[in-house]
């Protein structure tokens, strides 16, 4: 594997790239990138396009705006519901990039199943940030919406560390992430379930 990186460690960065980018995708690019340039890491050949001035610029302006937006109760939402079309197909594309050139003549294949990986990584994060901050935005307090994000912007940087630096230690912290994940959105599915439930009587006399 001429690229430096072992098996492991490739996995845990396509991973984790897919996972982070249900999250914050345009954190995990300008994160990525910065990081790379700044020469803290050595990116795998097809992510040091993420490097590249004009997408650090891009991104890093991305995830100002993201940062701001996830902090807005309802605001959130719609920007959740915009990015399903958008964090799912990024994430499969980073996962890929992330092993291109690493396995020679077998690198087609490779790259399709790092991005299924990263896309149902994808699908599964943004699942549940969805999910979460829909039944959050049921509440009249703010103060909620705030903390999920500043949950979500540290936990994403985090995760990318892991995985660069401690991949087998990542794993077991993305099967973690990956159970929450799954119980929240079922039990939080429900809950919004039964509001919905509750208000449609009211709509209905209204109409």
């Amino acid at each position: 594997m001429a690229t430096g990186f072992d098996l492991t460690q490739l996995l845990a960065i396509a991973a984790a790239l897919g996972w982070a980018s249900g999250l914050r995708l345009y954190a995990v690019v300008f994160i990525t990138g910065a990081a790379g340039w700044l020469g803290w890491i050595a990116l795998p050949p097809g992510l040091q396009v993420l490097q590249h001035p004009a997408v650090l610029g891009v991104s890093g302006l991305l995830a100002v705006v993201e940062f701001a937006a996830d902090k807005i109760p309802l605001v959130d939402s719609l920007w959740d519901s915009v990015h399903t079309f958008i964090r799912i197909p990024a994430g499969a594309a980073l996962a890929a990039a992330a092993v291109s050139g690493a396995f020679g003549a077998d690198n087609a294949a490779a790259g399709v199943i790092a991005a299924l990986l990263g896309g149902t990584l994808a699908a599964g994060a943004h699942a549940a940030k969805a999910t979460t901050r829909a039944a959050a935005n049921t509440s009249p307090e703010p103060f909620s919406n705030i903390g999920l994000s500043l949950l979500g912007d540290v936990t994403v940087p985090a995760m990318l560390w892991l995985s660069w630096t401690h991949p087998v230690l990542f794993f077991g912290a993305l099967a973690v992430a990956l159970l929450v994940g799954l119980v929240l959105v079922i039990v939080l599915f429900r809950f919004l379930r039964a509001v919905f439930a509750r208000l449609a009587p009211r709509r209905a006399p209204a109409a």
